[in-house]
């Protein structure tokens, strides 16, 4: 997701949230996420509780990375991209990001 600052300048937000339990896992901000970025997310998560089967992405550039790929290789974790223009594929995030743009975001 992505947004801008009041003055203009431009960031971005790496929401995780399991499908399943409705819990927001990790929220990354920056202004510019890169793949290896996402990779660390992930394995802090890693330490803090059981990976995913399988986790769901869009089509951005940080997730088509080789990086990424060659994480849930060695971890045997499965990435599923959804199909480009079809953000109904991953409703719930969408949901989410929705909530965290109207309740949070606009706020600040």
């Amino acid at each position: 997701m992505s947004d801008a600052f009041y003055h203009g300048s431009r960031f971005r937000t790496f929401n995780l949230i399991d499908d399943c339990k409705r819990e927001v896992l990790a929220i990354e901000i920056a202004t510019s996420l890169r793949a290896e970025r996402i990779v660390r997310v992930l394995e802090r998560l890693k330490t803090e509780r059981e990976l995913p089967n399988m986790i769901r992405v869009e089509n951005g550039p940080e997730f088509l990375a080789q990086a990424l790929q060659d994480w849930g290789k060695a971890n045997r974790v499965l990435i599923y991209y959804i199909h480009p223009g079809r953000p109904t594929q991953n409703a719930f995030i969408e949901r989410f990001n929705r909530t965290y743009r109207n309740e949070v975001l606009e706020l600040y």
